[in-house]
């Protein structure tokens, strides 16, 4: 019997990111909040918008990476909510965080930035979600994040 993964995507996502809150170095590392204004996803099955209060609440190690914790609601364009959270890694050398903090456009290839997104509806159009497991690989633009998140087959 041969096991392999198989995928889909299921949507494209771009957040913005308003406003970054430092909490400071803690006993768990250094603790940042990533508040988002907005965004858009859409995909084959689904598409909407990201409403407001969703955020990141990310932690650096002292490695340098940094675990994330993200809640969000989706709303889809004929009105459904769905509430989305995830972990995951985001981790940049510090070779290649000094060339983004100057302003460079990096390549996300140049970075690990992936996520374990979960999905949680009481809409019965899109309860299919609640048995979806999905991962996202995500990149760093301009005005916040985008991902492209695939459904696990």
């Amino acid at each position: 019997m041969e096991l392999e993964l198989r995928s889909e995507l299921l949507f494209s996502l771009e957040a913005e990111v308003e406003e970054r809150q430092d909490i400071g170095e803690t006993s768990f590392g250094r603790r940042r909040v990533y508040v988002v204004s907005g965004g858009t996803f859409v995909g084959t099955r689904l598409r909407g918008e990201i409403l407001p209060g969703a955020g990141d609440w990310l932690v650096r190690g002292s490695d340098g990476t940094s675990e994330l914790d993200v809640r969000a609601t989706l709303r889809t364009d004929d009105g459904h909510l769905i509430y989305n959270h995830y972990r995951g890694i985001y981790y940049v050398s510090p070779e290649v965080r000094s060339r983004m903090n100057s302003g460079e456009d990096v390549a996300p290839s140049e970075y690990y930035f992936r996520t374990t997104p979960r999905f949680e509806t009481g809409s019965k159009k899109y309860a299919w979600l609640n048995r979806t497991i999905a991962v996202g690989v995500g990149r760093v633009t301009e005005r916040g994040i985008a991902y492209h998140v695939y459904r696990v087959l």
